[in-house]
């Protein structure tokens, strides 16, 4: 709930900034290793704007896969099941280079266009 107030409290922001009347749509990108639930967040989402400036707007969650580069080798790949072993030289030393997002990407309001 507060990740999904947080989200909400940066749209109000930025709706008042460009003078929105209404929000649309939002676009949101969730990282696998963020510690959100995607369908936690929707919601949550839902509940909070109800009877706002927001109540009706899409919520597009797209969620961004957990991935690695080995130090050792160069070798980029995807992460499943939490494994920070490389596939290709089996070293241990990981680094993240995606899933960690939360981010918002862009909104849609009326009358004013994208804001991103």
């Amino acid at each position: 709930m507060s990740i999904a107030q947080g989200l909400i409290d940066i749209l109000r922001e930025e709706m008042s900034k460009h003078r929105a009347e209404r929000l649309c749509r939002v676009k949101v990108r969730i990282g696998e290793l963020s510690g959100v639930v995607p369908e936690a967040l929707s919601f949550c989402f839902g509940v909070i704007v109800e009877g706002t400036r927001m109540e009706g707007a899409a919520l597009e969650l797209e969620r961004v896969p957990l991935e690695g580069r080995c130090r050792a080798c160069g070798e980029r790949f995807r992460i499943r099941n939490y494994a920070f072993q490389c596939p290709e030289c089996g070293d241990g030393s990981i680094e993240i280079v995606s899933g960690r997002d939360l981010s918002i990407v862009e909104m849609e309001v009326d009358e004013e266009g994208k804001i991103g």
